[in-house]
């Protein structure tokens, strides 16, 4: 449903000039309930001057009279031809001046960790320009020694769901090429909500990593081929002592 130009501003005229309900302008306005309840107790919107829907061709009179009459009725916005398509947002996402700063650094995470994400999909996500992706992507840009790249929806720069949306289309679109996916590329195609229901992997640890196929012997460890224990005396080869030969060593050679 549309919603009204200056919704806040709107909810403290019709607060102010109507008997509505709070429910009806909070319908209309896309508002909560209990902030309409505020607006009219004053804690909410303090100083903030009505805007007339009326007088700005976004109600009529007769929906205003209508909705007074009967408390379940719902406002409908007027319709304004001039207004068709204005929700529709378009070139790069807005983003506040605190979060700027960490853009970059989102830019590498989505570059680094999900390459198939095109520019126009990275641009949408965390709003920002081509160029900068671009830069980013090559390693040209002017301070990419500083960045370290950092998850855009640990910086609430876009939602979990958008991140997911985006990466589906990007597999999706991947297959309808053609083009052959890689295991790992493979696995970071797949959404979160499927990523966190799979079973974690037996990892080895990292002591003992690269050993796992050593063996101390070359036979088959199958019952029944095993060799001999050799004993732990056939590891001297020492010749049996002779008692002739100690005696002989034992003689004086003068005699």
């Amino acid at each position: 449903m549309a919603k009204p130009l200056m919704a806040k501003a709107t909810a403290v005229w019709l607060v102010d000039n109507t008997t509505i309900s709070f429910k009806q302008i909070a319908d209309f306005v896309g508002m909560h309930e209990l902030e309409i309840q505020g607006i009219a107790d004053g804690d909410v919107a303090a100083g903030v001057k009505g805007f007339d829907p009326v007088a700005n061709n976004q109600l009529t009179q007769e929906e205003i009279d209508n909705a007074e009459k009967n408390p379940l009725y719902k406002l409908k916005l007027k319709y304004n031809p001039a207004a068709q398509g204005e929700e529709k947002r378009r070139g790069p996402r807005y983003t506040p001046l605190s979060k700027r700063q960490d853009r970059p650094a989102s830019i590498l995470w989505l570059v680094k960790f999900h390459p198939e994400l095109s520019d126009g999909q990275v641009s949408k996500l965390v709003g920002t320009t081509k160029p900068t992706i671009q830069a980013i992507r090559e390693r040209t840009h002017w301070n990419i020694a500083n960045i370290q790249p950092i998850d855009p929806v640990a910086l609430g720069l876009c939602k979990q769901s958008e991140l997911d949306a985006a990466v589906q289309k990007a597999a999706a679109k991947k297959a309808a090429d053609g083009e052959v996916m890689s295991d790992d590329e493979r696995r970071k195609l797949v959404s979160t909500e499927q990523s966190l229901g799979m079973e974690a992997e037996p990892k080895i640890p990292t002591a003992i990593e690269g050993l796992e196929t050593f063996s101390l012997s070359g036979s088959d460890d199958r019952p029944g081929n095993s060799d001999p224990v050799p004993d732990a005396d056939s590891f001297f080869n020492l010749p049996d002592a002779d008692e002739d030969d100690e005696d002989e060593d034992d003689k004086d050679p003068r005699f």
